[in-house]
């Protein structure tokens, strides 16, 4: 019969086996991985996202990493997976044209909330498969308007360089903004002297924060949809 172990031994097997296990990494999960990087993007920009940096701060290995995927740019394609989800699909009209507008304007609207994604589109091939609905919608509308096929790609591609271009400048003013002690360049540097040469630009600059305020970006879309594909 074997004698069985007394208590002291018993925790000593247990210390045993807690020495063991303790150098082996923690099991990382892929959501975790996707959330780590998500935050970085929001905080620090798309720049500052590494496999390296992710590892440390999931408290694993880079290596632990590529079993979860291949590198950075699918990281970054996977901070993207299901955020266009995440808003519910416009009503969209019958017309053709109020359909490519509604369209445009929803798409503003989405990242205008999610700003950091900014910069993983800026990568130019790394999209959310749920949100591919939107250049769908605007390139058959656009067809249905009458374009050919190309014509109709040019002219989302127009229509999204419009949204990506309002983002933009948006996220630098409110850089601008939240810096009090930065010295403004522009309008500010124009005196009287530029005036024969810039009237246009000289006359308005008195003005041009009052008026870039009012800019409305639906009602701008709008006239670049009428200039790509008319009211048909």
């Amino acid at each position: 019969m074997t004698e069985k172990p007394s208590s002291e031994g018993r925790a000593e097997g247990l210390t045993q086996g807690r020495k063991r296990t303790a150098g082996r990494p923690p099991r990382i999960a892929a959501e975790q991985i996707v959330d780590v990087a998500r935050r970085i993007i929001q905080e620090e920009g798309v720049e500052a996202v590494s496999m390296r940096r992710v590892a440390k701060e999931v408290g694993a290995t880079p290596m632990a990493l590529y079993h979860h995927v291949r590198d950075k740019d699918e990281l970054l394609l996977l901070t993207l997976r299901g955020m266009a989800a995440t808003f519910p699909r416009p009503a969209l009209p019958a017309a053709p044209r109020d359909r490519i507008l509604t369209t445009a304007v929803h798409m503003h609207a989405i990242l205008s909330e999610m700003s950091w994604v900014i910069d993983v589109l800026s990568l130019g091939d790394l999209t959310d498969k749920d949100a591919l609905w939107m250049p769908e919608e605007i390139i058959d509308s656009a067809i249905a308007c009458g374009l050919t096929p190309e014509q109709a790609l040019h002219a989302y591609r127009t229509i999204w360089y419009v949204v990506y271009g309002a983002l933009v400048f948006r996220r630098a003013d409110a850089r601008r903004a939240a810096d009090p002690e930065r010295r403004p360049f522009f309008p500010a540097f124009l005196t009287e002297e530029d005036a024969e040469a810039l009237p246009r630009m000289s006359g308005l600059s008195g003005k041009w924060e009052e008026m870039k305020a009012g800019y409305d970006v639906a009602e701008q879309l709008g006239a670049v949809v009428d200039g790509l594909v008319g009211r048909r």
